[in-house]
């Protein structure tokens, strides 16, 4: 069957300020869809995959009336549903009931039915969870004209307008039995740029040698948050046949998106050294827990082509750290922040305000640790509860939602704890980039590490966007009476 993937159209404006688009701007290749398009193409299915990222929605219309699928999986995030809805209306208009329209992605995956009822007749079926066997089964019934009764991981429209959930599928626990992501289905793999700074070559290839996470904290998604299966893991031989697969299209870099890498230390121990003993070209970037890592570990990494590694600090006060649930201490960020930095790789910490409870006064101790653990790269958010969270469950415990629309983007504060304003996050967040980026030695370090054109073209964006930060509240006169002045 002919089956077309789809990413409705949308502008780096609808995630990011008009003002800091710009310098921002970034691409994921959408690895989820990728695995869906694999599967569905092992088993037959002529596949397509649109992505809005580099399409307008007209083009992407102009390419279904062509290639006349029989099913259309439209993808969606929470910030995305608005277009999924547009694009899944549109497409009906086009194409009647000649095509199955069929919703996935993490918003659906997290609110289930109510995105259903929610799309009207728009919709004949999201897919919830991990989405390959389900829509590989979806595809076979349709195909016989069978029923949709009892297929797990789908909720549907049935024929006299009601609908009906069926039960979950079980999370795929032998992840090696997958094929590899359909990358050639992304067209030109040189347009999907990773955020500034995270990445040394290209093109750049993501992938995940694991799926799951085995801790809880109130602001991730948890896909099997009541079963809590914690982590699946792939096999060495697995990671690394994909690893010299893309190598041989043409990669040089890879982004791994696991939760944390280091989640098996024994495991994670014997990928870098069996990615050195082969000697593979090529640089690659890791996420971590600060509590899973030491150096040995982190040289380890190093040796084997490892350039920079982002450690999830969230906050310089631990009672907001236990409130998150993270598990860790402040002494278990310093030290691994030390490690990475002594073996030479590059750091990213990101942290978030808002937490619950938190004070405005907690807030600036947060960016005092910000500026204390010097690392290469910070990143200061608002937490967001997002559908499928602890957060989002919970929200009338812990503070209220912001009426701003604007505000659940990455750069708003849709979320305000009782014992903060939205004024304060949003005031913590301008004096945050401003303290840790404005430092003298900090440019300082930056201008020194300069080495390339594409250096140059990120610290420009980067310049361009602290100004937009600095001028908006004319925060240059206030700078000598803030943290890391």
């Amino acid at each position: 069957m002919k089956c077309a993937l789809v990413i409705p159209s949308w502008a780096p404006e609808d995630i990011f300020s008009s003002k800091t688009a710009a310098s921002q701007i970034n691409y994921w290749q959408p690895l989820g869809t990728l695995y869906v398009a694999s599967v569905l193409r092992e088993a037959g299915h002529d596949v397509r995959f649109l992505n809005g990222a580099f399409r307008s929605h007209q083009s992407i219309l102009d390419e279904l009336a062509e290639f006349r699928p029989s099913l259309v999986g439209i993808y969606s995030t929470t910030f995305g549903w608005d277009k999924a809805k547009k694009a899944a209306a549109d497409i009906r208009a086009l194409m009647g009931d000649s095509a199955f329209l069929c919703a996935g992605g993490p918003y659906p995956s997290a609110v289930k039915e109510l995105c259903m009822r929610d799309a009207g007749t728009l919709f004949d079926a999201a897919v919830c969870g991990e989405g390959e066997y389900t829509l590989r089964e979806l595809l076979e019934r349709l195909g016989a004209k069978r029923g949709l009764e009892g297929l797990q991981g789908l909720i549907y429209r049935h024929d006299d307008g009601s609908i009906v959930t069926n039960p979950e599928r079980p999370l795929i626990q032998d992840l090696d039995a997958l094929p590899f992501p359909a990358r050639d289905l992304l067209g030109d793999a040189g347009m999907y740029i990773p955020p500034p700074a995270t990445y040394r070559r290209r093109p750049v290839a993501v992938m995940i040698t694991a799926r799951g996470c085995n801790r809880r904290c109130i602001y991730c998604f948890q896909l099997d948050k009541d079963r809590r299966s914690g982590i699946r893991f792939r096999s060495i031989d697995s990671v690394i046949a994909e690893i010299e697969h893309c190598l041989s299209q043409g990669y040089r870099e890879i982004k791994f998106i696991d939760d944390t890498l280091a989640g098996d230390y024994d495991r994670a121990m014997q990928l870098a050294r069996e990615i050195k003993a082969r000697g593979l070209d090529f640089t690659w970037f890791a996420s971590a827990c600060v509590n899973q890592v030491d150096k040995p570990l982190l040289q380890a990494f190093r040796e084997a082509g490892c350039w920079a590694i982002l450690f999830g600090a969230e906050s310089g006060v631990q009672k907001n750290l236990n409130t998150i649930r993270k598990g860790t201490t402040l002494d278990q960020i310093r030290k691994a922040v030390k490690a990475a930095q002594e073996v030479g790789l590059k750091v990213s910490t990101p942290f978030m305000f808002g937490i619950p409870g938190e004070t405005f006064e907690e807030g600036l101790e947060t960016i005092r640790f910000a500026v204390e653990l010097n690392p290469d790269i910070a990143n200061f958010h608002a937490i967001t509860p997002f559908p499928g969270t602890y957060l989002y469950d919970n929200l009338e415990r812990f503070g209220t939602v912001s009426a701003e629309l604007t505000d659940y983007t990455y750069q708003g504060a849709a979320f305000i704890p009782y014992s903060m304003t939205r004024d304060e996050i949003v005031r913590l967040r301008q004096i945050a980039f401003r303290s840790f980026y404005g430092r003298p030695s900090f440019l300082l370090k930056r201008l020194l590490e300069l080495r390339s054109l594409n250096d140059l073209r990120v610290a420009a964006r980067s310049a361009r966007s602290l100004f937009w930060l600095f001028a908006r509240d004319n925060l240059f006169t206030r700078m000598r009476n803030q943290p890391g002045a």
